[in-house]
């Protein structure tokens, strides 16, 4: 199970699941990466505000170097915050990731972490990275949290649909309509926080009774229901055993009646920090 990559006319296999690198830093990212690619991931999830863009980088490289994949294999992503939004700024700020990432070469997929819609400049942003993806900083563009509105918006400014979506998307938040959304415009859609950070949510025994029927873990059958919607998610992990556990994922087919179980775990109020992309403004 994959997606294609294609909105720059360089097509681009992008895996059924990623790796997350929220807060892997230093020495640790960097071996996360390589453990995680060793064990057979090929999308590794990076952001400018993570302050892990070397980390990830030097991650990629030795992994290459020890022959566990090579470049082409891999899908390195990063994101502009909002406190360098602004065509100019935005330049910038992806200038700066391309040199921090520079042992890789140019950055596969860079995405607008969040629309900032009170600061209103996610349109010149935008812009912007159309600007990079010409000159191949970066191949791929796309975005983090749009909303439909703001991706009309961004359409109807320039003529661009963005290759990507990563939204907040697990059983207490699954995000449907959203997701329904981006594949009628033939946008990927990821999922971060994939297994709800910080919560309860693999306790569920509805979660619970899915596993036990295909006797996985509960993180392994939320992984295989986001995998059943379409969507990539991008679990973080800096452990080898569980890095391999969360990939073996992709090998779980859950039917309908599973998936909409899992579905059925959704509220209005779901979202893990109340980040809501309408009003939600990140720096």
């Amino acid at each position: 199970m994959s997606k294609t990559l294609s909105r720059s006319g360089d097509d681009s296999t992008l895996p059924a699941i990623g790796l997350g690198t929220y807060r892997l830093r230093g020495r640790r990212g960097a071996d996360a990466v390589v453990s995680a690619v060793r064990t057979g991931y090929r999308l590794i999830d990076s952001a400018f505000s993570y302050e892990n863009e070397g980390s990830v980088s030097d991650g990629v490289a030795r992994a290459i170097a020890e022959g566990l994949a090579s470049r082409a294999e891999l899908i390195v992503t990063s994101k502009v915050p909002g406190r360098h939004f602004g065509y100019e700024q935005t330049l910038a700020a992806v200038e700066e990731s391309a040199a921090r990432m520079r042992s890789i070469g140019a950055i596969d997929l860079y995405l607008i972490h969040w629309p900032n819609p009170e600061q209103n400049k996610y349109v010149d942003t935008w812009r912007a990275l159309i600007e990079a993806r010409e000159r191949a900083l970066v191949r791929h563009i796309g975005v983090s949290n749009f909303l439909p509105e703001h991706i009309d918006r961004i359409e109807a400014a320039t003529g661009v649909l963005p290759a990507v979506n990563q939204i907040e998307s697990h059983p207490r938040f699954p995000n449907t309509e959203q997701i329904a959304y981006d594949a009628e415009r033939g946008i990927t859609t990821e999922a971060w926080s994939p297994i709800g950070r910080g919560s309860d949510l693999l306790a569920d025994p509805l979660i619970g009774e899915v596993a036990a029927a295909h006797g996985v873990t509960a993180a392994q059958a939320v992984l295989a229901w986001h995998m059943a919607r379409g969507v990539v998610p991008i679990p973080k992990s800096s452990s080898a055993g569980r890095q391999a556990e969360n990939l073996a994922a992709a090998a779980i087919i859950l039917d309908p009646a599973e998936v909409e179980t899992i579905s059925s775990l959704g509220r209005p109020d779901g979202r893990l920090a109340g980040q809501d992309p309408a009003v939600y403004e990140e720096m």
